[in-house]
This record gives C-alpha cells, sequence and structure tokens, in this order.
C-alpha cells in the first residue's frame, strides 16, 4: 500500500561540467549540515557506483540514485521514499546539468536537471571561475535560461584566486541576477583521488574521514550554509511519494552470498534496499580475503569492481574458486561486469600478464588493450538470469575499459545502447552460470510476442 507524505526539502548539486569541484562541495555539504545537527539524505542522480559510497561516508546515512532514463515512475517513488525522517536532501548531479543521451527511457533523458525538476530540488551550480571573471555570470545565465522552468537557488564560486577575483567575479553575478551562496578560494589539496574509472572507492581512500571533515570546514568558511538551507525546497506540500517497498526491485534468491570487497562493490544501493525490504539475506563474503559464499546460499552475486587490480590474488584464491565452482553445480550465479569477468576463464591486466579466473563461463577479457565501453543498456533476455525470465526486458549501465578476446558461450541477451544501436557485449549463459557487462538499474517490462 502507497502512503501520502510530504518530501523533505531538498537541493541538487550540479555544475557546467565534470571536474569542477562538485564532488568535494557535496561532500563538505553533507559533513557540515550532519554536523549542524541535521539528518541529510543523500542521492545521486545518474548511473554512478562510486559515489554513493562517499556520500555514506559523509552524512551517515545510505545515498541512492535516482536514474530519469532508467527507472519507471514507481521506481523513482519508491527511493524518494528513502528520505522519510531526514531534515533535508542533499543530491549530486552527474556530468553536467543538461547532460544525457538523445533518446528518453522510462522518464526522460538521464539528466540532472530532470531529476531536479521531478523532485522539486533547485540547482546550485559549482562554477569553476579559474580564468574569468565577470564572463562566468555569462555561463551562470545561460545555465538558468536554457530551462526557465528549472528551479535554481544560485552559484558556489570554486577556484577564485584573489579577493579581487572574487570582486569582479560577484559583479558580473549581480548583474545577472544570479545570487552567490558561497565562494572558494583555489586550494589543490582538495581533489580526490582517482583512476581510470573516476575516484578511487570509498574503501581504499587513505584517510576518508579527515578528508571530509577537512572539506566540511572549508565549506563552512567560505559557504552561506544558512542560505543554502533556507534555497531547498520540494515538491508542493501534499504532494505523493511512495513508501511502498513493493516499487523496490524484488530479490533474485532468499539468501545470496555477495561478494563484498575492494575488488567488488558496485551494486547499485537500491537493489539491496529492495532486496533486504523483501525479506532476502544478504550474506557478503570477500573473494580477496579467500573466503568461499556460503555454503547455504540460494544465489551467488558477483558484483562489478576492480578484479584487474587483483587479478592474480584472485587466481590465487583456492577457498574462493572451489566454494564457487561447486555452488555453480547445483545453484545459479551471477556476475556484472567485474564479476563476469572473473566468471570467465582468463583475465589478461594491463601488463599482457594472464590469470586463470574461475572457468565457470569461457570469456576472456583483456585490459593490455584498453577499449572504453561506457553507457545505458535495455537487455532483451534470451535466456533466464537469476530474478528474472527469458522474455524480461532490463535497463542497466555499462562502464569499463576493457577487451573481449572470446566469448563462446550462448549469448544471455540481445544489448542495445540508449539509442537502440545494438552493442556486442551481450552477456553469456552457461548451466547455472550467467554473466552481463552491464550494472543492473531496473527491469523494464517484457519483450513483446513477435
Amino acid at each position: 500500500m502507497t502512503e501520502m507524505m510530504t518530501s523533505p526539502p531538498g537541493i541538487l548539486i550540479s555544475a557546467p561540467s565534470s571536474g569542477t569541484g562538485k564532488t568535494t562541495v557535496m561532500l563538505g555539504l553533507l559533513r557540515a549540515l550532519a554536523e549542524d545537527g541535521l539528518t541529510v539524505q543523500p542521492f545521486k542522480s545518474g548511473p554512478d557506483y562510486i559515489d554513493p559510497a562517499f556520500h555514506l561516508a559523509a552524512a551517515r546515512r545510505p545515498s541512492f540514485n535516482v536514474d530519469t532514463w532508467a527507472m519507471d515512475g514507481g521506481l523513482l517513488e519508491a527511493i524518494s521514499a528513502q528520505a522519510c525522517g531526514a531534515d533535508i536532501v542533499v543530491a549530486e548531479g552527474s556530468m553536467g546539468l543538461f547532460d544525457g543521451v538523445a533518446k528518453p527511457g522510462e522518464q526522460g533523458h538521464g539528466t540532472s536537471a530532470e531529476t531536479a525538476a521531478r523532485m522539486g530540488w533547485p540547482v546550485i551550480l559549482v562554477l569553476d571561475v579559474g580564468g574569468q571573471a565577470q564572463s562566468a555570470a555569462a555561463t551562470a545565465l545561460g545555465f538558468r535560461m536554457y530551462n526557465p522552468d528549472l528551479p535554481f537557488a544560485g552559484v558556489i564560486l570554486n577556484r577564485c584566486a584573489s579577493p579581487r577575483h572574487e570582486r569582479l567575479t560577484r559583479l558580473g553575478m549581480e548583474r545577472a541576477g544570479m545570487p552567490v551562496l558561497g565562494v572558494l578560494p583555489r586550494r589543490g589539496d582538495l581533489t580526490l583521488p582517482e583512476r581510470h574509472l573516476g575516484l578511487i572507492q570509498a574503501v581504499e581512500h587513505p584517510d576518508l574521514e579527515a578528508a571530509i571533515s577537512g572539506y566540511a570546514s572549508f565549506l563552512r568558511e567560505h559557504v552561506d550554509l544558512a542560505a543554502i538551507r533556507s534555497a531547498a525546497a520540494s515538491r508542493s506540500a501534499g504532494a505523493s511519494v511512495g513508501r511502498s517497498a513493493n516499487e523496490l526491485p524484488r530479490p533474485p534468491a532468499q539468501r545470496i552470498a555477495l561478494a563484498r570487497d575492494s575488488a567488488f562493490s558496485f551494486t547499485y544501493p537500491h537493489l539491496l534496499e529492495g532486496w533486504r525490504a523483501s525479506g532476502a539475506e544478504i550474506l557478503p563474503f570477500s573473494p580477496l580475503a579467500n573466503e568461499a559464499p556460503a555454503a547455504d546460499a540460494d544465489l551467488v552475486w558477483l558484483p562489478g569492481g576492480y578484479p584487474e587490480l587483483h587479478a592474480g590474488k584472485l587466481a590465487a584464491a583456492d577457498n574462493f574458486l572451489t566454494g564457487l565452482r561447486r555452488h555453480a553445480e547445483s545453484r545459479p550465479v551471477h556476475g556484472e561486469c567485474g564479476g563476469y569477468m572473473t566468471l570467465g576463464a582468463a583475465l589478461i591486466d594491463k601488463d599482457g600478464t594472464q590469470h586463470q579466473m574461475a572457468g565457470l563461463l569461457s570469456l576472456v577479457t583483456s585490459y593490455e588493450k584498453r577499449k572504453f565501453h561506457l553507457g545505458y543498456r535495455k537487455a532483451h533476455l534470451e535466456s533466464g538470469m537469476p530474478g528474472f525470465s527469458a522474455g524480461d526486458q532490463l535497463r542497466g549501465h555499462e562502464f569499463h575499459y576493457c577487451s573481449i578476446l572470446d566469448q563462446p558461450d550462448a549469448p544471455l541477451a540481445r544489448v542495445l545502447d540508449a539509442e537502440g544501436a545494438e552493442v556486442p557485449e551481450t552477456g553469456s549463459v552457461r548451466g547455472n552460470v550467467s554473466g552481463t557487462f552491464f550494472h543492473l538499474i531496473a527491469q523494464a517490462g517484457r519483450m513483446e510476442a513477435a
């Protein structure tokens, strides 16, 4: 049953492009508001596997992805209901504010602007003003006017070089009628470490707590927190926010052995929340610690992550591999992206060294010659996989740099990109074992009969 409630007020932190400092602002703002005694609910707009873990560390409350391309209205409402009990919502956009795909999905093009409009969250634009002054106002004004119906709170000016630089930039913003909510001086020590998929994982940061505390102190000194809180808004009073757990994804099994360590960590939080809400038991284990999946599990699920960075250790993890193979003799095993590679016959690392993997699928992948794969995926299942049947349509996202050298098993699905073009990464199925290169976000229906 769906109850009625009003969502807490919120804001969305966005930017003209990636690399402007919005993640630093996001983490500092989450922690500063939490230090002020607020219960802060973080969200991430778009298909990001890494940022939610940083949000959790900063807000001490789980963060969830909101995706207008992949999610239907019921799922969006169920996820937004995770903010129940919070005092304020702070969401982080992805890429630039209006960046998305050409063809709409379930609810839209997957832009951060769509997320803000749907949820009623005013946008705070983080602008890198390095190398410009008054001209930054033209950028801000263009973003505000590109969609005049989009709620817009103001700007935070980042990487300001001097008091004079600030004065000139503020002059431009005043002329454009753009509220300035903060001015951050240029500091080289406020960047998060990155690798080829973006930020390193939260669990790998050498001192994440100190970093987040530093961001919070920095924002508290240079940002008007009271003005940001005043700018937060939500949908009009009486708006419906679904609270039914039935709208969250259903679990693919009752007892799910879930690989969970720095090699396998890319699972969307709303999936796990849906599994738990339906009463499933999640049994974490660490392949890197050479742990076998629970012997009484109904399903083994290997998420994506960075197995290519740990390929030698995984190849030598006899207890893990033996337990995995034993499970696959009678019960299902599924892998996503890095988990899929691990289920294959071999993985070749960037140095050209070949590492034997589980051998439950015939897949051979290589990082020796990197090939970039990025984008939304719509899969029409040709065979069943845990939780789904042949004929089901799934929506997900693919992001990796490996090449397929051999993929002789039966294809799991016909896979299309966001514009309807077929992609060669079809996934594989053999016996009880299946795998995909895309990370599952949601079910999108069933194929119509021919």
